[in-house]
């Protein structure tokens, strides 16, 4: 039989390899540059770590691909079943980290149940979803009583994520609501409603500092209800699209200045005004730094370990969250975007293989693995760069953090292997 090396696909493989390799060079010049004088030891320690990662997940993708396809299907509610245990016990014995009790420790080890948890929802979601039987005419987008299953698979993780206080990665579990109900079938226009109401939350909250976003999210508010219109000349589906938008512009308005808690407010407001005195050397100063340093990139960088916000440990959680700032003011321009040139490779070519595979269930695990991969880069280089709300989404395989990468690279193995062995039908009891 071939060696898997020679099955597996050879873009796929080469392009995480190659954000991997992103990785060790960012989080060994924030850890081993002239910014190590600056941080604990344990920090400085982040490079070693993340090699020790990197080579064992390596070695787990090899594992992953010889491991028998059939497994993987059949796991997938187990493993659903075993990850929200994990968000459970998390909850009543869970350390707290910035703000967050979002990690467990066992024998040792520090690890986040919630990224684990992708993984578990993902395949359990993409198992429901292709159980469907092939001749139902409702398949996928009218077929409600799957539909809401998958709605609910998905909210239970993210409802117990937001009560350990991580509400970023749980909007990422929420954020794949519409991108697995899509690819199994949903209406576009369906899922734009779904996605819409956060469009609007989003221009009406810059709005609560800067008056005429409000008038962008009125605006929108009205040109996506005249869309569902103009798509579906339904009237129930367009008055849901007006209540849908306008109610999201009036809730986040009054919740900004009435409901929420001040440093809530603060968070928001500071993202929307980072640079106004009273954030600007507070809550706001992770957008004022990192901003800085993409900017003073320039095209080619400053050179690499040569940065001024990154050696001089001005950029809060450089090796984390805000690891692409690091790569904008050392590679510059030119790096960011190869680096975001990787991911779109990563994320095309997984919908790519998506289509390729015969059977739902792998076909729906690479929508919700590039759904995934999507989510975190948008929102990671939209809070880099300050025009999303800083919320605590690592980047995908580049970021430091085992538990991270360990739940990304299962992700992207489990989608090779189905791929792999897209002809072999037996796998799947045909």
């Amino acid at each position: 039989m071939t060696a898997w090396y020679r099955k597996v696909d050879h873009v796929t493989f080469l392009t995480w390899l190659a954000l991997i390799a992103a990785s060790l060079a960012a989080i060994y010049s924030t850890t081993h540059g002239p910014a190590a004088k600056f941080l604990a030891e344990s920090v400085q320690q982040n490079f070693r770590s993340q090699l020790v990662w990197a080579i064992i997940c390596t070695v787990g993708v090899g594992i992953a691909l010889m491991l028998p396809v059939r497994a993987y299907q059949r796991a997938a509610y187990p493993a659903y079943a075993f990850c929200i245990g994990l968000l459970l016990l998390t909850l009543a014995i869970g350390k707290e980290v910035g703000g967050a009790t979002a990690w467990l420790v066992i024998g040792g080890m520090t690890f986040q149940a919630s990224e684990l948890a992708k993984v578990g929802t993902v395949m359990a979601v993409a198992k429901l979803l292709s159980s469907q039987p092939a001749n139902d005419d409702r398949r996928g987008s009218g077929n409600v009583r799957y539909a809401a299953g998958a709605v609910a698979l998905l909210v239970l993780p993210a409802v117990l994520i937001v009560m350990q206080n991580d509400t970023g990665t749980a909007l990422v579990f929420l954020g794949l609501i519409p991108i697995m109900l899509f690819w199994s079938g949903l209406p576009l226009a369906t899922c734009a409603l779904m996605i819409s109401p956060g469009v609007a939350g989003y221009f009406a909250i810059r709005g609560t500092t800067v008056g005429w976003w409000l008038w962008v999210a009125i605006g929108f508010a009205a040109l996506f209800t005249a869309g569902i219109w103009w798509v579906t000349r339904k009237r129930y589906m367009t008055i849901l699209a007006a209540l849908f938008t306008g109610g999201v512009i009036l809730v986040s308005t009054v919740a900004v200045n009435e409901v929420l808690a001040a440093h809530q407010t603060a968070r928001i407001k500071s993202f929307t005004n980072p640079d106004a005195p009273e954030y600007r050397k507070g809550v706001g100063f992770h957008l004022v730094q990192s901003k800085a340093a993409i900017g003073s990139g320039g095209l080619w960088g400053k050179g690499y370990m040569e940065g001024t916000q990154t050696q001089g440990a001005y950029i809060p959680e450089q090796s984390t969250d805000f690891i692409f700032s690091v790569i904008g003011e050392e590679m510059g321009f030119v790096g960011s975007v190869v680096v975001l040139v990787l991911f779109g490779v990563l994320i095309i070519r997984l919908v790519q293989l998506g289509a390729r595979v015969k059977h739902p269930f792998g076909s729906m695990v690479a929508a919700g693995a590039a759904g995934i991969y999507l989510i975190h880069v948008f929102v990671n280089v939209g809070m880099a760069t300050g025009l999303l709300p800083v919320i605590g989404i690592p980047l995908p395989f580049v970021s430091y953090g085992g538990s991270a990468m360990l739940a990304n690279t299962a992700m992207l193995a489990i989608v090779l292997v189905l791929h792999m062995r897209r002809d072999d039908f037996s796998i799947y009891g045909y």
